[in-house]
């Protein structure tokens, strides 16, 4: 899952119910005070069509939440934030990083997060009745597939969401990025906004692609950091990039540990290597946790995301070197993310329906890296799964009214600078901004970045043609501790 969520995200009760559409099919947005857990914030919940074919018929609910402009003399306009995913939660996002971002801008924003459809507060779809059935859906599954015997079992359990998922919920049905990015332009009308300000990450990017291009004349800035390439996401090829990507960053880890002299090295690739070995023939005992290969593959992935997650990583890596034993894995947790996260992708994209084009497809997967698999497989879930027929699938070249700021990190094991590349190409006048940095996302990360893209948020100002911001330090020396923490933590694409 291609998602980032603010570590500081807390619960929230939406106030205010949801209301009707208006005559003019324009909700009207009652903000009310989101409670004392979050002062100087607003929520919401908005009616939007159900199914834009039928704009006068069901409706579904949106959530919202704002952190108003504080510079009111000198507002803007609202931001529209999506950290990702698909599943991530906008509202939480909103409240977590809300604060910072409208510091970051001067205050001259009101900041605004919306959970999409069928994601967290926005009539969430649910494929479980209870955190004990999807508890028990995990039960006895890897992470994902290592071994031949359990391609098979894993692929239908996976399959049989589909069934499941889409039982009795209207909104199983409704739950593509094209529907998404409509309710977007809609909230755009309802904040009195006549072009969109928009900030989006890792999955947010391909929600941008998708706005820009159904709706490329009502920009007034968009920025995508942390970019999937829409024409392989759409049409199921993202393996392309996944098999190879995150090992290209994984290198680098590799490489800055060495070069750092950290616990892992000296030789870490050597140690990697034997590790994998060791725990694919054995799961390692480590405390009173077991690691699997999966878990493993996971753990290294997940370092991917933040390169201030390494030096912790490297330590757990070389413990399970020195390790030996065996015994029990973590519990798995349940939210609706899981849920939303198949409900959108099994809208959007049309994947293969048999278990040999699956198996098939992994092993072009593990020829790409040992981490391809790990990203490939749980997209058997949309095996039995049909797409939704308002999706959107390109045409994905366009211009719009104004320029976007496309953002991509060097190397970045989640979406690889590639995918930057390629939106660069697809939205024509749009600005590519570089990190020459490790992890997903730049915002936050790279001050260069973070002020560039604050810089064109504010006043449209684009980088130069060919900004490269530099790499932090290696994040294996002490100095790089010393740096300021970014404004979300990301977990998922």
């Amino acid at each position: 899952m291609r998602i980032t969520v603010l570590a500081a995200a807390a619960a929230l009760l939406v106030t205010g119910a949801p209301v009707a559409l208006a005559d003019t099919g324009v909700p009207r947005i009652d903000w009310q005070a989101c409670g004392p857990e979050h002062p100087g914030f607003d929520c919401a919940s908005v009616k939007v069509p159900l199914d834009y074919d039928k704009p006068r018929g069901a409706t579904t609910s949106v959530a919202l939440a704002r952190k108003p402009a504080t510079d009111k003399a000198r507002r803007i306009g609202s931001l529209f934030l999506n950290p990702g995913g698909p599943g991530g939660s906008g509202v939480d996002f909103a409240l977590g990083a809300g604060n910072a971002l409208s510091a970051n801008l001067q205050g001259r924003f009101d900041i605004v997060g919306f959970d999409p459809r069928g994601i967290g507060r926005s009539d969430p779809l649910h494929c479980f009745a209870s955190t004990e059935e999807l508890d028990k859906f995990f039960e006895g599954m890897p992470g994902f597939p290592y071994q031949a015997a359990q391609e098979r079992p894993y692929f239908e359990r996976y399959r049989s969401l589909g069934p499941e998922c889409r039982d009795d919920q209207a909104i199983a049905r409704h739950m593509s990025t094209a529907d998404v990015a409509r309710d977007m332009d809609l909230l755009r009308r309802a904040v009195g906004d006549r072009k969109i300000s928009y900030l989006g990450f890792s999955y947010g990017s391909y929600l941008g692609a998708t706005y820009a291009n159904l709706f490329p004349n009502n920009i007034r800035a968009l920025v995508v950091d942390g970019v999937l390439n829409p024409e392989l996401w759409s049409s199921g090829r993202q393996i392309e990039s996944d098999r190879i990507a995150t090992k290209e960053e994984f290198r680098e880890f590799l490489r800055n540990c060495d070069e750092a002299a950290c616990v892992f090295g000296p030789n870490s690739e050597k140690r990697w290597n034997a590790l994998l070995a060791s725990v694919r023939a054995k799961p390692i005992q480590l405390g009173d946790q077991l690691y699997t290969y999966d878990a493993v593959i996971g753990a290294a992935i997940g370092a991917m995301y933040n390169p201030r997650d390494w030096p912790d990583t490297a330590t757990l890596f070389d413990q399970l070197s020195d390790a030996a034993t065996l015994s029990v894995a973590a519990e798995p947790d349940y939210p609706n993310g899981f849920d939303a996260y198949n409900g959108n992708v099994c809208a959007d994209i049309e994947f293969p329906r048999a278990f040999e084009a699956y198996r098939a497809t992994a092993r072009y997967a593990e020829a790409g890296s040992e981490f391809g698999p790990a990203w490939w497989w749980g997209n058997a879930a949309c095996a039995n799964w049909p797409v939704n027929h308002d999706r959107y699938t390109g045409p994905w070249r366009t211009r719009t009214n104004a320029p976007v700021l496309v953002v991509g990190n060097h190397f970045d094991g989640v979406t690889d600078f590639r995918g930057a590349q390629a939106v660069n190409r697809q939205l024509a006048g749009s600005r590519l901004l570089a990190y020459a940095g490790w992890g997903h996302t730049a915002y936050g990360l790279s001050k260069c970045a973070t002020d560039h893209t604050n810089a064109y948020l504010l006043n449209g100002t684009l980088p130069p043609v060919g900004t490269v911001c530099p790499a932090n330090p290696n994040p294996f020396l002490p100095a790089t501790a010393a740096l300021s923490e970014p404004l979300f933590q990301p977990t998922h694409r």
